[in-house]
């Protein structure tokens, strides 16, 4: 399994992403030519070799036309530029995440909706292609798992085009909920909305590198001089012989006695179907004796905004606890086996090479049970004889 692990242990911007992709062996000229299929003029890309602070590391510059106006852009305004492009179905379906969580956390922040948000800085052709240039990198790379650093966001104020704000800037803020940051003593913005947006998409998970063999390291450097530590940030690919490994989920929890049992279960599919890892209910008693249940929701903690918002529109509560949590898993695959009911799915987990558990697909042992108008048991029984022969 390839994995691609972000050491921001100084923060992270747009550039230093993109310089760390293409320092760790990312040509910068593949970067240029998937770039053209933006259908955009008036910059040039540059990947620099600079040392930064004493490191070598790659500064990645996008010149732009400085006879070009850059105008504020709306969503749409970049969903059009992305929708026109001839870039590949994934780096558009990631660019466009990304845009669409700095939208929402914009609108959040300023009490308006994605649609009527202005992006100022990072709606210039510059942020767009710094943002692309990183989606371009990782689809380049094609990481099984990409796994960040808890984040720096830094201190004090930063100055943006509202005015002075408190450093993380409101947006930022809100980008990294269910996310965990820490505190060091470089002071100043360390996190910008952009890279914020990005990590948050692109991240599988945020904590400790994991287990893995690294074959690349790629250090990308940023603008400023940091004044305790140096302004870069490494990104290292690596494989990892063991899918089993551990990772980072957010578990909310909310206690319901005054919803009826339809909303809790139209609740819990809305869930599923929103990609929850889980959704399930306890029965529990409350004050007064009121018979009620606890509702948890295991989800990636980037997802944790959505759900929330899901589960305050479609239920009674007023409050969410939660709790991010380090999680197990087996390897997991998938294999198709023959049986004389059809061909049916077999869910595999492993631990260290050895096979754990394999459990066939409930959805194909129960069409192929209609279908042939066998009993369902009779189905799994089936499928699990062929797995094991």
């Amino acid at each position: 399994m390839k994995v691609l692990y972000f050491d921001c242990f100084n923060g992270a911007a747009g550039d230093m992403l993109a310089g760390a992709l293409i320092d760790s062996g990312v040509p910068i000229d593949r970067i240029r030519s998937e770039l053209e299929a933006l259908n955009v003029s008036g910059y040039t890309v540059e990947a620099e070799s600079i040392r930064k602070q004493g490191f070598a590391a790659t500064k990645f510059h996008v010149h732009m036309d400085a006879s070009k106006d850059q105008p504020h852009r709306h969503l749409h305004h970049i969903e059009k530029i992305i929708a026109d492009s001839t870039l590949s179905d994934g780096v558009r379906k990631r660019v466009m995440e990304v845009f669409e969580r700095l939208a929402d956390a914009e609108a959040a922040a300023h009490g308006t909706t994605r649609d009527k948000v202005h992006f100022h800085e990072v709606g210039a052709i510059d942020a767009i292609v710094d943002i692309v240039s990183v989606c371009l990198a990782v689809e380049i790379i094609a990481p099984d798992r990409i796994v960040a650093s808890h984040l720096p966001v830094g201190s004090g104020t930063v100055k943006c085009e509202h005015g002075i704000m408190p450093v993380p800037a409101p947006a930022t803020a809100i980008l990294l909920k269910g996310v965990p940051i820490q505190q060091i003593e470089e002071t100043g913005e360390l996190l910008t909305p952009t890279a914020a947006a990005l990590l948050t998409t692109l991240c599988d998970e945020f904590g400790a590198m994991p287990s893995m063999h690294i074959e690349q390291i790629g250090i990308g450097s940023g603008t400023r001089d940091g004044k305790t530590r140096p302004n870069i940030l490494r990104a290292m690919v690596g494989t990892s012989a063991d899918q089993s490994a551990t990772d980072t989920v957010a578990v909310l929890e909310a206690n319901l006695d005054d919803a009826p049992g339809e909303w809790v279960g139209h609740c819990i599919n809305r869930l599923l179907d929103a990609g929850v890892l889980d959704a399930y209910t306890v029965p529990i008693y409350m004050k007064k004796g009121r018979p009620g249940v606890v509702l948890s929701v295991i989800c990636e903690p980037k997802d944790q905004p959505r759900v929330e918002s899901i589960i305050f529109g479609e239920t009674s509560t007023f409050g969410i606890r939660h709790r991010l949590m380090q999680r197990t898993k087996l390897q997991r695959e998938h294999r198709t086996v023959e049986t004389k009911y059809g061909q049916i799915r077999i869910k595999v987990g492993s631990r260290e090479g050895e096979v754990t558990t394999a459990s066939p697909e409930y959805e194909d042992c129960a069409a192929a049970a209609k279908k042939h108008d066998v009993a369902l048991r009779k189905v799994i029984a089936a499928a699990i004889k062929a797995h094991s022969s």
